[in-house]
């Protein structure tokens, strides 16, 4: 299913070539003897990647494969420098994450509006021969070349920024409380798998206080292995400092169903085990206060645990009460980002859609290849 949401891209990213230098000697009618007076050759463009929080997905970048920086101009006569290559600047959604995607390696993490990082430094310009000038060697016929270009191929990750995360199978009632506290309008319905995309609204809070909450589609037991909709939306809940567990009273065990989540989650990102957990047993309005008080002996006991009812609001007063208090608490919340194991990479950018190998081709080699066959041995396939 298509969907305007895109979290997961691949792209190539190429900074600018330096310019060369000049091996100009300088002529003049009334000065036969000028000497050197080659410029120096200008910087090719760096690769930015710049913070912009009106950005929500990564979507503008799903059609722009290819961030080519200029490349930097040639020195000329009387000691002209050459132009700097153009910089681009690549804006991407704050919680962005970047990988090597050759060998799954972590590069940087761009988490706030306007915060620049520098992807790739462009090439220097060459030296002009006037630099090489010396008392035994007054006429130098020979300057730098530009340093090469830098290319690297990336993936870009969105991590969403939220402060709390819903964590919970398909059908929890993950979409009904967020419409009940928050802004945010997701699609509710009664079969599971209604949201197919992250989510996130703005709780209000006593005291003009608020925080962001977001809802991620249902895990099922299995979901770190592919199953499902498979790890694709976990990523989005890493950053959350609190992640809150909703598991419908209904349910024939609770305390299963929370183990098999915390499950879940160990085996995607063993931190995720170090937040702070919350479980709320939703859907009270379908039992009877005989029935909530057999169900809460069976709960977990090694966290704070509440009945709520989205629909009726039941308890969603003191709901948001604990959740500021956990969020309020002292705690490290640093995300530590892992490299991607390159064993999985493959399997990982196939699932996403991005396997498929990005080929292009300089400039310079367009130039010299003369026809289809020479295209075809750089790895270009025949136009049909």
């Amino acid at each position: 299913m298509e969907t305007n949401f895109i979290d997961y891209v691949k792209i190539v990213c190429r900074s600018g070539k330096g310019g060369r230098g000049s091996a100009h000697m300088h002529r003049a009618k009334y000065n036969p003897n000028g000497g050197p007076d080659g410029g120096d050759g200008g910087r090719g463009g760096n690769i930015y990647l710049r913070g912009n929080r009106n950005y929500w997905t990564l979507l503008h970048l799903r059609y722009d494969r290819h961030i080519f920086a200029g490349h930097g101009g040639n020195g000329s006569k009387n000691g002209s420098h050459g132009s700097d290559g153009e910089d681009r600047y690549i804006d991407v959604p704050c919680g962005t994450v970047v990988y090597n995607a050759d060998t799954g390696r972590y590069i940087c993490d761009v988490t706030t509006d306007g915060q620049l990082v520098m992807l790739l430094k462009g090439g220097r310009g060459g030296l002009g021969n006037r630099h090489f000038a010396t008392a035994t060697n007054q006429a130098p016929r020979y300057a730098q070349p530009g340093e090469p270009m830098q290319e690297l191929t990336v993936i870009m990750e969105l991590k969403m920024l939220a402060d709390v995360g819903l964590v919970g199978f398909p059908n929890a009632g993950k979409s009904t409380l967020v419409n009940a506290i928050s802004s945010a309008h997701p699609k509710i319905a009664g079969y599971p798998f209604t949201t197919l995309e992250p989510s996130v609204g703005v709780v209000s809070y006593r005291d003009n206080r608020s925080f962001v909450m977001a809802d991620i589609p249902g895990i099922i037991e299995g979901a770190s292995e592919g199953k499902g909709l498979g790890l694709r939306f976990l990523r989005h809940i890493e950053r959350n400092s609190v992640l809150l567990f909703m598991i419908p009273a209904d349910t024939d065990d609770i305390r299963h169903d929370y183990e098999v989540l915390l499950h879940e989650l160990a085996t995607y990102n063993p931190e995720m085990l170090a937040k702070r957990r919350l479980l709320a047993v939703t859907k009270t309005d379908i039992i009877d206060d005989e029935l909530m008080q057999m169900i809460a002996p069976t709960l977990p006991d090694d966290l704070p645990t509440i009945f709520i009812s989205a629909v009726t609001g039941f308890n969603i007063t003191e709901l948001k009460d604990m959740l500021w208090q956990a969020l309020d608490a002292d705690s490290d919340d640093t995300l530590v980002h892992r490299d991607k194991p390159i064993t999985t990479l493959h399997d990982e950018l196939e699932a996403e859609g991005e396997d498929l190998d990005i080929i292009y081709l300089d400039d310079d080699e367009i130039e010299e290849a003369e026809d289809l066959e020479d295209l075809e041995d750089l790895g270009l396939p025949r136009p049909s």
